[in-house]
């Protein structure tokens, strides 16, 4: 991997030590320079039938893209949003009634609690938070679904081995497709949702969902539309298209498409397990070196995030903000969190402690 090269082809490392890759990743240049083509020639021509076809072409590409990263067959690849709307759609797909539980861990996103917490009110079922290394103990007789991070948010844990329970599992894979190797079967879930615009550097509107086969006909496709159909001309026999393309969101633009598969070409290209290797051994390094400053790092495994306690975490992001530093803070844990990719290299890290 020819770090110096890789890191070129982002432009907002050229004046800031970006470090927020769990929020949004760093966009690409050749990313941002194929969609402005795009948007530029719909301007020129319209969008007629040539940019609904390259739709087409764009989806099918992307779809094999996907699953090759997660060790997966492109037929199970539905493509969303967010890793929120896949979330959705897996919960309001199945079958919960009143006296069913999902069971979830006591460190989980928004993205993740908002659609359990309106399963909960909506199908009257119980949602009940264990700590996150206890998940897999945690089954009970009433729990119908398990439904966690791959990869803590708040620490870069992942989580425990979750193969083999006799309940489906639902991995919010936010901070785990692109940072960290996934292999959706070695995982044992049975569905991965996922985004683009994180660690796979593409636009805010683009994501995916993984479902194991058994689950594309087995969970109810709530909300199909136009590219949802087998036949869209049959009305209401139109019937719903094969695989998990059914569970695809109902559109999305050709220019952020176009940046997605870019942004992933260029990552794939470099070699997915440098991507990973490099990013993981420079988080392990940042980790250090803030313990070596005297601060409280929180536990966490060899992923690409680093969280660190803050007397006052807003406070201290706003101002490494202004020494061109970018991090996050994360609301109610009095804590700080660095997002570490392979694009980042040492001065990166070191910018951090200095502005520290």
């Amino acid at each position: 991997m020819d770090a110096v090269k890789f890191r070129a082809q982002f432009p907002v490392l050229e004046q800031i030590a970006y470090l927020n890759a769990g929020t949004c990743g760093p966009l690409p240049g050749p990313a941002v320079g194929v969609a402005t083509k795009v948007l530029e020639e719909s301007a020129r021509s319209g969008r007629t039938g040539m940019y609904f076809d390259q739709m087409g072409a764009l989806a099918t590409q992307r779809r094999a893209a996907y699953a090759t990263l997660l060790h997966a067959d492109a037929r199970n690849i539905a493509l969303t949003t967010s890793t929120s709307e896949g979330i959705v759609r897996v919960v309001a797909g199945l079958d919960l009634a009143p006296g069913d539980e999902i069971l979830t861990s006591d460190e989980e996103h928004p993205g993740l609690l908002g659609p359990l917490a309106a399963a909960r009110a909506n199908r009257e079922i119980t949602v009940r938070e264990v700590a996150l290394t206890d998940i897999a103990d945690a089954v009970s007789p009433a729990t119908r679904l398990v439904a966690c991070s791959h990869v803590s948010w708040l620490n870069g844990r992942l989580a425990p081995d979750l193969s083999g329970l006799d309940v489906p599992v639902l991995l919010d894979g936010a901070q785990g497709a692109g940072a960290v190797p996934v292999d959706v079967v070695s995982l044992g879930c049975d569905f991965y949702a996922a985004s683009s615009q994180k660690w796979l550097c593409g636009p805010v509107g683009t994501g995916l969902l993984w479902l194991a086969p058994e689950w594309t006909e087995r969970l109810a496709a709530t909300g199909p539309t136009y590219l949802n159909l087998a036949d869209p001309t049959a009305g209401l026999d139109a019937g719903l298209a094969a695989g998990a393309a059914r569970f695809d969101t109902p559109a999305q633009s050709l220019e952020a498409a176009a940046a997605a598969a870019t942004a992933f070409v260029l990552l794939a290209a470099t070699g997915w397990d440098e991507v990973h290797e490099r990013a993981a051994t420079l988080a392990q390094t940042l980790a250090q070196m803030l313990e070596k400053r005297g601060l409280s790092v929180a536990p966490r495994d060899r992923t690409t995030l680093v969280s660190w306690h803050d007397d006052d975490p807003p406070a201290t992001k706003e101002r490494l903000a202004a020494a061109g530093v970018v991090v996050r803070d994360l609301p109610g844990t009095g804590l700080l969190r660095a997002s570490v990719g392979a694009w980042n290299d040492e001065s990166d890290l070191q910018r951090l402690l200095t502005a520290l």
